[in-house]
């Protein structure tokens, strides 16, 4: 008999298989039990029917818990009312466990103890559609890049240094020097790109920043492309593309599961359509002050202002050159005006916020020394990356997106927590 996986089961429409999976919901009406099967592709309705199985198997299906594991044997047929538009007439089981009472049941549960049984909680179809548009989007991220030559160059998860700042550095002993675990793989992008010209590295990154909002892990998946010979224009274009076609994939292959088991309002995702507005950080202090937001200019946004800013626009906004102050150390001043710099950040609608951020890079290896100094960092930890400007300096520049910000953006989720398997919270670390 053939196994058959439920994503696929009508290709044996009229044929009698054998699907392996859990109990996702029973219910009887007497002589025949309506029985769904889920199997991690999908779910089925089994119709378990007495004089078809026989008086023991009947009793033994009837006995079953939510989540019990188990094969079913029957013969495939099309019915428009069956999820998935097919059932199957059950000729036999094999129960493999009966399974304890599930802790999670249709009532309300509050997030606190859906977080703690979040290994269980995954198995929900809200939570499974989810993780599914997650793996599409990083794989629609991926080939993003690997379709436009850009090189894949994994970058190390221990650092001797920082590189977006001291305070938010998890630190670890290293065979007896400090260590710690990486809050961007940039710096190592910079000297990958000398070598292959357009990289990008993707992988999890780390903030020990001490926030409760809904728009923070402590660890996330992040990737960030470097571009050598690339200006501060180039890289916003770049951005633009890469978000204009991720979203427009996760709209063409997760519609359905977006409207239907996330109840996604899609419209906003529509509209990614380029050009997007492209707006400096003082027209965005302006527009700030217009909407009467108390603003002082020369600090970053807060979540609040973000919100303010992108709702003055139907698709995301860039707001390009922020003060110099407020930046990274290796951040390209504007040569329009030092205070500023070639850097920018994507905003996007719905109160979602900074989903993008990067800009152009300093070049000039006397500029990287006084910024190091004046941000107090050891140049020692950085002589590597100095060389970077004493052997064949270039212009380049890059940027980094967080994969579960831009994955609540499109998914139309309130908390970050929910679209990552396992997140990792101020106050959380299990399971």
């Amino acid at each position: 008999m053939k196994s058959a996986e439920i994503s696929g089961i009508g290709a044996f429409n009229g044929e009698e298989v054998a699907v392996s999976g859990w109990v996702y919901n029973l219910r009887s009406s007497g002589k025949i039990l309506f029985l769904q099967v889920r199997d991690g592709t999908g779910i089925v309705q089994c119709i378990v029917e007495r004089g078809a199985v026989g008086e023991q198997a009947f009793d033994v299906a009837s006995a079953l818990t939510q989540e019990s594991s188990l094969t079913v044997r029957g013969t495939v047929r099309e019915d428009s009312r069956a999820p998935g538009g097919y059932e199957l007439g059950v000729t036999g089981i094999e129960v493999i466990q009966v399974a304890d009472r599930f802790p999670i049941t249709p009532k309300e549960h509050g997030s606190t103890f859906l977080m703690d049984n979040r290994h269980l909680w995954l198995r929900s179809r809200r939570q499974h559609a989810i993780l599914r548009i997650r793996a599409g989007l990083v794989r629609f991220i991926r080939e993003f890049f690997d379709n436009r030559g850009f090189v894949l160059c994994d970058t190390p998860v221990f650092t001797p240094s920082a590189c977006e700042g001291t305070t938010t550095l998890f630190e670890t002993d290293y065979f007896g020097d400090k260590a710690y675990l990486t809050q961007s793989g940039q710096l190592y992008n910079e000297a990958t790109a000398a070598a292959f010209r357009k990289v990008y590295c993707f992988g999890p990154t780390f903030r020990a920043e001490k926030s409760k909002t809904r728009r923070h892990l402590i660890e996330f998946w992040m990737v960030e492309p470097e571009v050598a010979f690339a200006d501060l224009d180039d890289i916003m274009q770049l951005g633009e593309d890469f978000i204009v076609e991720i979203v427009g994939r996760c709209l063409e292959e997760y519609r359905g599961l977006l409207t239907g088991e996330l109840e996604r309002d899609v419209t906003m995702l529509e509209r990614v359509q380029p050009p997007f507005p492209r707006i400096s950080y003082a027209e965005a202090a302006r527009i700030l002050r217009e909407s009467g937001v108390e603003f002082a200019e020369g600090g970053d946004f807060g979540g609040t202002d973000e919100t303010v800013l992108a709702g003055r626009f139907d698709r995301p906004v860039f707001v390009h050159r922020f003060p110099s102050a407020i930046k990274a150390f290796y951040m390209e001043p504007d040569p329009d005006d030092p205070a500023y710099s070639l850097s920018v950040d994507l905003l996007a609608p719905e109160g979602y916020g900074e989903i993008i951020g990067g800009g152009q890079r300093a070049s000039d290896l006397g500029l990287l020394e006084r910024r190091l100094a004046e941000h107090n960092l050891p140049k020692k930890a950085f002589e590597w990356y100095l060389d970077l400007r004493r052997y064949g300096t270039f212009p380049h520049a890059g940027f980094g997106l967080g994969v579960e910000r831009t994955l609540a953006w499109v998914c139309g989720i309130s908390h970050v927590r929910e679209t990552i398997p396992f997140p990792r919270l101020l106050n959380r670390l299990t399971p």
